[in-house]
């Protein structure tokens, strides 16, 4: 069994900033080979990709939140961060972690992001 945790979310002013952490604990191994992403799901919308970062350390970022988002990981604490600055009210949604190796792909529960003044 793999569980994978979000935390971070909340009620956040336009301009405002969040951390979401996602901890994977359970029978995993080696989490520095996994690919790590973060996605996040508006009302009324599809799942979408916000950040990823795979084995190798290249990251990807979805148009809309370049140069705003930041992602990162730590092996040791198999955990991956996002940092998320300058919200925008467009930014609100369910935030989910995505740990994936071949066929092995696990989620989170999500965490909610909501930007409102």
């Amino acid at each position: 069994q793999v569980q994978v945790v979000e935390s971070g979310g909340g009620l956040v002013q336009p301009g405002g900033s969040l951390r979401l952490s996602c901890v994977v604990s359970g029978n995993i191994f080696r989490f520095s080979a996994y690919n790590m992403g973060w996605y996040r799901q508006a009302p009324g919308k599809q799942r979408e990709l916000v950040a990823r970062v795979v084995s190798s350390g290249t990251i990807n970022y979805a148009d809309s939140v370049k140069g705003r988002f930041t992602i990162s990981r730590d092996n040791a604490k198999k955990t991956v961060y996002l940092q998320m600055n300058s919200l925008k009210p467009e930014d609100t949604g369910v935030y989910y972690c995505n740990v994936l190796l071949g066929k092995y792909d696990y989620w989170g529960q999500g965490t909610q992001v909501t930007v409102s003044s």
